[in-house]
C-alpha cells in the first residue's frame, strides 16, 4: 500500500486529521489497533473550547453539534460556603460547549472519506529520518501489511509506537506525576447544575460536569492507587453532596443511577520536538495533561489543525515552511495549555498541608473578585487562538 500521509491512531486527532488532509486534496490512510465500536464508545473529554468549535465547524462537522451541544457561558467556582459564576461571555466574549468526545468521535467516523483500517497490531514505524518513511502492521485479517508515504503523523496516544520512534538521543521529556486520582462517573440523572461547578474542599476537589440533558458526569479527587470497589453507590453521592454543598443556600445535588465509574491518574508529560525527520506528533503522543483545565482534546484538534495545511502546502506545493514551523509553535500552545491545566489543579486539590489550603483559597478569592484574573482564567479555559 503507499500514500502521501500515514496516519497512526483513528481518535480524534487522527481522523480529524484526515478529515482535513482530504479537504486540502492530500490522500491518507489511518491505522489503529482498537476497533471501530471501541473507539467510538470511550468516555472521554466533553468539554470543547471556542476554538475546537470553529475548527470542527469550519470543516463541516458541526451539524449535530451546533444541534445537540450545549454552549455555556462560563464556569462555577466554589469552596465552603461560597459559590461563584465567572461569565466567559462577558470577560472575553467567548464560550465552551458541552459536547462529548465519542460524540465528536462518532461525527469524524461517519464524514471520514480516506481509508481508516481498524483492529491492527504490531504497528511499526520505519526510516523516519529517510524520504520514504513506512509503516508494518498486521492487519485484522492477520497479513502482514507495508504502508510506504511521505510523511507519517503518529496520534497514538501515550502507549503507541509513535512517541518511541524519536531516538531518545534527540528526545526531551518533562513530567509531573500528581499525588491524587479522580473518580469519575456517568450517571442517568439530569445535571443539578446549569454550568460546570469546580469545588475546592477540605475532604478533597469534586466536578460537576454533565453529557446532555439527561446525563451527568461527576469526579471525586481520591488518592492514588484507590480501588473503584471501595467507592460504592452510597458513598459516591454522599461525598459528592458533601463537597458539592448540598443544602448551601438551597441547592441540590439529585443522585441517580450509575452507569460507569474508573478511576483516573493525573499526570502531566511533553515531549519534544514533535517531529523528527519526516515523523510529526500529534495529540497525547506528545503531550498530556491533567483534566482539570479541559485541555487534552482541544490540545490534539489544535495541532491537527496546525498540521493539515503545513502537510498539503509541503506536499502540495513544496513549500516546507509551515512544516518547519510546527513544532515551535504547536509547542508554545502546548506549554500555555499544560501551565494552566497545572494552575487549575494545584489551586483546588487538597493534599492535607494547612499552609497550601490557605494560598489556594487566597488564589480562588482573587480569581472570583479580580477582573483580570478572572479575564486570565476564561480566557485560557474558552481557548486561545490555535496559532497564537
Amino acid at each position: 500500500m503507499r500514500t502521501r500521509v500515514a496516519v497512526v491512531g483513528a481518535g480524534p486527532a487522527g481522523l480529524l486529521l484526515s478529515h482535513l488532509l482530504d479537504a486540502e486534496g492530500v490522500d491518507s490512510v489511518v491505522v489503529e489497533t482498537r476497533t471501530r465500536d471501541h473507539v467510538e464508545s470511550r468516555i472521554r473529554a466533553g468539554i470543547l473550547e471556542q476554538s475546537t468549535v470553529d475548527v470542527l465547524t469550519a470543516a463541516g462537522l458541526g451539524g449535530r453539534l451546533a444541534a445537540q451541544g450545549d454552549r455555556h457561558r462560563g464556569i462555577h467556582l466554589q469552596w465552603p460556603h461560597e459559590r461563584h459564576h465567572l461569565d466567559f461571555e462577558t470577560l472575553i466574549g467567548r464560550s465552551v460547549t458541552v459536547y462529548g468526545q465519542t460524540e465528536v468521535q462518532k461525527d469524524l467516523g461517519a464524514a471520514v472519506r480516506q481509508p481508516v483500517l481498524y483492529g491492527v497490531r504490531d504497528t511499526a514505524v520505519h526510516d523516519a529520518e529517510s524520504e520514504r518513511p513506512y509503516l508494518t502492521f498486521e492487519d485484522a485479517e492477520g497479513h502482514r501489511q507495508r504502508l510506504d508515504a511521505e510523511v507519517v503523523v503518529g496520534c497514538d496516544g501515550s502507549f503507541g509506537p509513535s512517541r518511541g520512534s524519536v531516538p531518545q538521543a534527540v528526545r526531551q521529556t518533562w513530567e509531573r506525576t500528581y499525588p491524587y486520582s479522580w473518580l469519575g462517573i456517568l450517571a442517568d440523572v439530569a445535571p443539578s447544575t446549569d454550568e460546570l461547578i469546580y469545588a475546592w474542599h477540605p475532604d478533597g476537589f469534586a466536578l460537576h460536569s454533565m453529557r446532555s440533558a439527561t446525563v451527568s458526569r461527576l469526579y471525586l479527587q481520591v488518592p492514588n492507587g484507590t480501588p473503584v470497589r471501595d467507592w460504592p453507590d452510597d458513598r459516591i453521592w454522599e461525598a459528592l453532596a458533601t463537597r458539592l454543598g448540598h443544602g448551601q443556600d438551597g441547592w441540590q445535588l439529585t443522585p441517580g443511577p450509575i452507569t460507569d465509574r474508573s478511576v483516573l491518574p493525573m499526570r502531566s508529560f511533553v515531549q519534544q520536538p514533535m517531529r523528527h525527520g519526516r515523523l510529526f506528533l500529534a495529540g497525547d503522543a506528545a503531550h498530556i495533561v491533567p483534566p482539570t483545565g479541559a485541555k487534552g482534546l482541544n490540545l490534539a484538534v489544535a495541532d491537527v489543525a496546525l498540521l493539515a495545511p503545513a502537510l498539503a502546502s509541503w506536499l502540495l506545493r513544496g513549500d516546507p515552511a509551515l512544516a518547519d514551523a510546527y513544532p515551535g509553535t504547536a509547542l508554545r500552545r502546548v506549554w500555555r495549555c499544560t501551565h494552566f491545566s497545572w494552575w487549575m489543579t494545584t489551586m483546588l486539590h487538597t493534599g492535607g498541608d494547612p499552609f497550601d489550603a490557605q494560598l489556594q483559597l487566597s488564589q480562588l478569592r482573587r480569581v472570583t473578585t479580580s477582573e483580570a484574573a478572572a479575564r486570565e482564567l476564561a480566557e485560557n479555559y474558552a481557548g486561545l487562538p490555535i496559532g497564537f
